[in-house]
């Protein structure tokens, strides 16, 4: 698999809080307060976190839409990672009152998280190599991406996340958080290709 070719050419209500003790530090919480999210669309629920000044879905988002797809085409992944997304369908999947977050405000969360900001935001199990101690409940998991020729990538080892800000006609930038890697990467890639999809709450109360 060659990431680098890839990557370069290539409604709603909050409801029930509950909580969970974990080990937060650098602004992390030792208990961390989820809400729930009902998608009436199709009636899934998901969980959400505020952290900071924000509110995300503390889950990938698994809305089936034209221009989406399980990963290897397996029904089971979505279940497990949410479905994968191309750039345009992306922009307009999330729930009414919900939207992909820009590149900006993936800066307001990791800025806000701090160093190690991977370890601090993938899920404490789930990855294949290099679990996080997820200190802020933002629980991410390695969805793998798809690329435009059908075939896909990574399950279980890369997670992917779509931003809204483009970099030009062809190309959108993404957030990747990959094995023991510690950090949030940066990067940009194809808009036909699919990636992961974390919304983020409109209007703060």
């Amino acid at each position: 698999m060659n990431r680098v070719k890839t990557t370069l050419f290539a409604a709603i209500s909050i409801a029930l809080t509950f909580t969970f003790s974990c080990s937060g530090d650098d602004g992390g919480s030792s208990s961390v307060a989820y809400g729930s999210l009902r998608d009436s669309r199709d009636g899934k629920t998901y969980k959400t976190i505020r952290i900071g000044s924000q509110t995300w879905m503390a889950e990938n988002l698994n809305f089936e839409a034209s221009g989406s797809a399980c990963c290897d085409n397996i029904s089971s992944n979505c279940d497990t990672y949410g479905r994968l997304y191309n750039w345009a369908t992306a922009l307009t999947v999330c729930p009414p009152g919900w939207h992909l977050p820009s590149d900006a405000e993936w800066d307001v969360l990791t800025n806000h998280v701090g160093s190690n900001a991977g370890t601090k935001l993938k899920a404490s199990s789930g990855w294949n190599v290099g679990n996080g101690t997820d200190d802020f409940g933002f629980s991410a998991l390695p969805g793998g991406y798809g690329i435009s020729s059908g075939f896909f990538y990574n399950v279980g080892y890369y997670g992917d996340w779509w931003s809204a800000t483009e970099v030009d006609a062809s190309y959108a930038w993404f957030r990747y958080m990959y094995g023991n890697r510690s950090g949030v990467d940066r990067y940009f890639n194809d808009k036909e290709n699919l990636f992961s999809v974390r919304c983020v709450k409109a209007n703060l109360p």
